[in-house]
């Protein structure tokens, strides 16, 4: 088995093949982005003038993938390293398949950006911890890269879809702002699709109850006892000093005023309109009066002729 360990100058640079972390007795480094190096790895390391924490970049060759992680121990056999099941994953890499290593500087990051798989995961208690806890066991973060984190007995894959001040950072004793972009599975809720006021109009205008007829009143016809016609006569028109002053005579058919005569103080009271409370003739009798009151006798003029008013309840003398 042949393995590169050339070194250039300062830096380190070395193929090895790779292997899940179920292959030893590892599984903590599930949960954060950091491998397992032989001692080999760590001598030509102690030599070089490098910047810790320790950061490397994993290429996968045959497809140009990149990601990079840190280290957590030395104890791997002579070329192998045991890495994340989920960091293979992101790198294409099969079991015993080989992968380019290569220590590098990163900046310090100052923003990225997540976006969960699922929905699942922001429906947890409190991800914001369960982030902040996972995020403790990594060194970097990739754009690019998918990382997985665990909680109560199941899996949440979140992707970095953007990170600053670059594609890779180092998020070691730094404040670095996290956003987090829409599940990959969110829908939004449909909205009601708003109707055209238009089209709404004639629906509601067949809908709409027809309008209840207004209440007029006195707007029936009246009838005589004999079952004679009736013509309308106008009502007449009170003066402003009560039953003192003069009215109008009412006009006949004939449009000439009406005498004081018998007949046509009967035809009058016969053929108008019912008037109610007054002391107008309402027996089946025509002819028959009723004797006035005396206060109405007293209040009006003894010799003074009288024209006939109608419907205004009062007797009017045949004299003259």
């Amino acid at each position: 088995m042949y393995f590169d360990y050339r070194y250039h100058g300062t830096s380190f640079e070395q193929t090895y093949r790779c292997y899940p972390a179920s292959f030893i007795d590892k599984p903590q480094i599930e949960n954060g982005d950091k491998i397992i190096m032989p001692p080999s790895a760590l001598d030509r390391l102690a030599s070089l003038h490098i910047d810790y924490p320790m950061l490397f970049e994993l290429r996968n060759t045959a497809t140009e993938r990149v990601s990079h992680c840190g280290v957590l121990e030395f104890i791997a056999e002579e070329g192998l390293i045991y890495m994340p099941y989920w960091m293979m994953e992101n790198l294409l890499l099969k079991e015993g398949d080989t992968v380019r290593i290569k220590n590098v500087t990163l900046p310090k990051g100052t923003y990225v950006k997540l976006q969960p798989h699922t929905s699942d995961f922001l429906s947890i208690s409190n991800p914001k911890a369960i982030l902040e806890t996972t995020l403790r066991n990594f060194s970097c973060l990739t754009t690019g890269d998918s990382i997985m984190v665990a909680y109560n007995n199941k899996k949440y894959y979140i992707d970095i879809i953007e990170s600053k001040p670059s594609g890779a950072i180092t998020i070691i004793e730094t404040d670095c702002e996290v956003d987090f972009a829409p599940p990959l599975d969110y829908k939004e809720p449909e909205r009601p699709v708003a109707s055209d006021p238009s089209s709404k109009a004639p629906a509601e205008e067949q809908a709409a109850p027809a309008e209840e007829p207004k209440f007029n009143a006195f707007t029936g016809s009246g009838r005589r006892l004999d079952g004679k016609p009736i013509k309308y006569q106008p009502p007449p028109v009170s003066s402003p000093s009560g039953s003192k002053g003069k009215q109008p005579a009412v006009s006949s058919g004939a449009g000439q005023p009406s005498t004081g005569s018998t007949s046509q103080s009967t035809s009058r009271q016969s053929q108008g309109k019912l008037v109610f409370g007054s002391n107008a003739s309402r027996g089946p009798a025509p002819h028959k009066q009723k004797e006035e009151p005396k206060e109405m006798k007293q209040e009006q003029p003894p010799k003074e002729e009288q024209k006939f008013q109608a419907f205004t309840g009062k007797k009017y003398s045949l004299k003259g």
